[in-house]
């Protein structure tokens, strides 16, 4: 599980990078400032939680299923809401209208949020 955490943590990283370059300079003539502000910010979250997959793969004092159940509620958790913005902030630049999914981005960040909350609660119970 620990190398699947890693990876997930590795490739949503690298994918970061890329989107982010592509948002600074491929997005810049085709949609406005806002959208280019709203896309860095899915990137930006996308690379937080990246990285913390990595922490959390690296992890040897948490259980398996701990572990397994962070890893899901985050990796959806950044696909709901990351993807989403990335879908949303493009959304001029095609013909389907995005913004009929947007309920997809608070769920997202539901996600991230209960996967940060049982990551807290794990680690303080595990420690203690």
């Amino acid at each position: 599980m620990n190398k699947t955490i890693c990876l997930a943590g590795i490739v949503l990283g690298g994918t970061a990078v890329i989107l982010g370059a592509f948002g600074a300079h491929g997005l810049e003539k085709l949609v406005d400032g806002n959208a280019i502000q709203t896309f860095e910010t899915g990137v930006k979250y996308q690379m937080y939680h990246a990285l913390l997959l990595l922490v959390l793969g690296s992890m040897n004092q948490l259980p398996k299923a701990s572990k397994k159940l962070i890893f899901y509620f985050v990796l959806v958790g950044i696909c709901c809401f990351s993807f989403s913005i990335y879908l949303l902030a493009t959304n001029s630049l095609t013909a389907f209208d995005f913004k009929a999914i947007g309920l997809v981005t608070p769920l997202g960040g539901t996600l991230l949020i209960i996967g940060w909350s049982i990551f807290g609660h794990r680690v303080y119970k595990h420690f203690d």
